[in-house]
């Protein structure tokens, strides 16, 4: 029996479980058994209240190639749910997108344009409708349409996924990772731990970005609009409200709601769509993004077992979640772990 323990039961740690347990199965491996062991599982993790749109962002220095990779997994995987009966299920919607950035010197999705369908720049009349009334001008900005993937919606479909391929699941909290890989079972540990890695792994590359948020009821927004500045604002529509963000402030471990980050959210927002002065307020949150210096992803060996690192997405775990997923599995095949079976 080939024994796996995925730490963490977010997105990044559901995805690897699931690429590992359905891969042996469909290898007609069956003597895998596959562990998601978390102190928190959805509604509760961090990624259940980001609003689950395709794009890179916050991922320090982590290579563009890489990202790339990573990222067109992803939207591909996505691209199969959304074909699929299980689209509503899983919270996967096609969304068309308008970013805009306020830098002369910017290219709006360089690296990642060729992933997303239909992308073009806007023309000088297109931004002058967005710049309508501003102090500070968009200089240049790009729409397109790609997947919105609601975490709320999507943990809950992995995890039933998992779980229905015979996947084990264990609530605990982990605080000591090498006495847990030292004396557990396990023959293989896969850390998607998050933040968490920063006490973990006494990681002092590992910090968080905070994140707050504000939701609103308006079904008439069907686009996402995003602003690129680094103050900026964005507008991202799910399917049965609307995300009004938001903060990206590093090393920010408060999670109580801001008067003054709502103010700025709101304002900022209603600035770029001055429609949503008519909407509804739902509610605020924050979350902590777990940032790295870069996204670490690799494989250590500890005496006989395997080690597998998956942690530092950032802002970007449902983005990479299925690419990142892929590379884990690939570390455990090179390993030749398998040979147990």
């Amino acid at each position: 029996m080939l024994r796996v323990a995925v730490i963490g039961a977010g997105v990044n740690g559901v995805s690897s479980a699931i690429k590992i347990l359905e891969h042996y199965q469909d290898e007609k491996k069956l003597n895998v058994q596959v562990t998601i062991l978390s102190e928190q599982f959805t509604p509760n993790t961090t990624g259940d209240g980001s609003a689950g749109l395709w794009g890179p962002f916050l991922l320090g220095g982590t290579e563009e190639s890489k990202v790339h990779k990573w990222s067109s997994d992803m939207h591909i995987f996505l691209e199969k749910i959304w074909r699929s009966e299980d689209a509503g299920e899983a919270g996967v919607c096609l969304v068309p997108c308008v970013r805009l950035s306020t830098d002369p010197n910017a290219v709006v999705g360089d690296f990642w344009r060729d992933i997303v369908y239909g992308a073009v720049d806007l023309t000088a009349q297109q931004l002058a409708v967005y710049n309508k009334g501003r102090d500070v001008k968009f200089t240049s900005g790009m729409s397109f349409v790609t997947y919105t993937s609601e975490p709320i919606k999507l943990l809950p479909y992995l995890m039933k996924r998992f779980v229905r391929r015979g996947g084990q699941i264990v609530q605990q909290k982990i605080t000591d990772l090498d006495s847990f890989v030292k004396d557990s079972s396990y023959d293989v540990i896969v850390n998607c731990s998050g933040l968490g890695s920063k006490q973990l792994l006494n990681d002092d590359q590992m910090y968080s970005v905070r994140g707050q948020v504000s939701r609103v009821k308006a079904n008439w927004v069907f686009t996402a609009l995003l602003d690129e500045s680094d103050d900026g604002n964005y507008i991202i529509p799910n399917t049965e409200s609307v995300v009004l963000g938001g903060t990206h402030q590093e090393s920010d471990y408060d999670t109580k709601v801001s008067a003054t980050d709502k103010r700025f959210i709101i304002d900022g927002c209603r600035s770029l769509l001055p429609g949503l002065k008519h909407t509804e307020h739902l509610f605020d949150w924050v979350g902590l993004r777990p940032g790295r210096t870069q996204l670490r992803l690799e494989a250590e060996r500890r005496g006989n077992k395997l080690l597998i690192h998956n942690y530092g997405h950032g802002g970007s775990g449902v983005t990479l979640c299925w690419g990142c997923a892929d590379d884990v599995l690939n570390l455990l095949l090179a390993a030749k772990v398998n040979a147990k079976l």
